[in-house]
């Protein structure tokens, strides 16, 4: 049934957009696909980024929420937006490329596999893991973010551009890419997937007789994506937070670092997922702010 529904992803896509009225045309705004996406983001991370904080001291120390927020209350209210710039940068870029780089990739391998008998779904899906593969070159950005949250290190890095250099000057560009391996593994299928099931989740939803209807619609369909997926690649993000957490030594294959994690976890899945519920949440109003963001501003470009 989803995959039938995932084949009709042209008709669905222009129903979750009905009711979009440019107020400029879409030829004198060629990017806005990536402005929509840019400032859907950035809205995201200001609101969200406290609990971010503390789901990232649940991933990499296994601690429970009420501790990883006492350890927040102990870094003091100076701290708490400590490290907001990288994700903020990386966060409103990658989300630009995940839904322009998605619409530009479409639209050219839609032209090229036009009466070759491909399926759209099949040239879509490809799309979206292209644009996945692309957000992985910011990897620096979730590197440096890694490491300005983990309070081990609050002594070593000042703010991102101390920490950029720190890392360019002692250790080469090669360290910035340090878990890139879980971020390429995340990216690619979960694009896939957001976009291939975001029009037909919104097609079941009531239909919206209003832009206020759609704003809701476009929320409950982003959330239920993000949290779904959250929990799905839980897993690579623990992997990439305790291997970008590491400064200098050798690289460890994504596998090696999973069973060290595994293996200090008492090899039980539920520590592995220890923060999971509270990325669920966060992923739940994450994602159905960017998206029901974004599409109200596609509505008003």
């Amino acid at each position: 049934e989803i995959k039938t529904l995932m084949t009709r992803h042209a008709v669905v896509e222009e129903a979750a957009h009905r009711g979009r009225v440019p107020l400029l045309s879409s030829h004198r705004i060629p990017s806005k696909h990536y402005i929509c996406g840019s400032i859907a983001a950035f809205t995201n991370i200001v609101v969200t980024f406290p609990i971010q904080k503390v789901l990232f001291r649940q991933q990499l120390h296994g601690v429970l929420a009420i501790e990883a927020v006492r350890q927040l209350q102990r870094d003091g209210l100076r701290n708490l937006y400590r490290g907001l710039l990288p994700p903020l940068l990386q966060k409103s870029t990658t989300v630009a490329i995940m839904f322009g780089l998605y619409e530009d990739f479409s639209r050219v391998l839609l032209n090229r596999a036009d009466g070759s008998g491909i399926p759209e779904l099949v040239t879509r899906s490809f799309a979206a893991a292209l644009a996945g593969t692309a957000e992985a070159v910011l990897t620096p950005f979730e590197r440096v973010q890694t490491l300005l949250q983990d309070h081990r290190h609050h002594g070593r890095f000042n703010n991102t551009a101390h920490t950029f250099r720190t890392l360019l000057t002692e250790y080469g560009v090669r360290e910035c890419y340090r878990g890139l391996v879980p971020i390429l593994l995340r990216n690619c299928p979960s694009n896939v997937l957001f976009f291939g099931l975001r029009g037909p989740i919104k097609e079941q939803l009531p239909e919206a007789t209003s832009r206020a209807g759609n704003l809701v619609n476009d929320f409950v369909c982003g959330g239920v994506l993000g949290a779904g997926l959250g929990i799905m690649f839980y897993p690579l993000n623990v992997v990439k937070s305790r291997a970008q957490s590491q400064v200098g030594g050798p690289f460890q294959s994504y596998r090696k670092v999973l069973l060290t994690v595994w293996t200090e976890r008492g090899g039980s899945v539920r520590m592995l997922f220890r923060g999971a519920h509270l990325n669920y949440h966060r992923s739940l109003l994450s994602w159905g702010i960017i998206n029901a963001t974004y599409e109200l501003l596609l509505k008003l470009i």
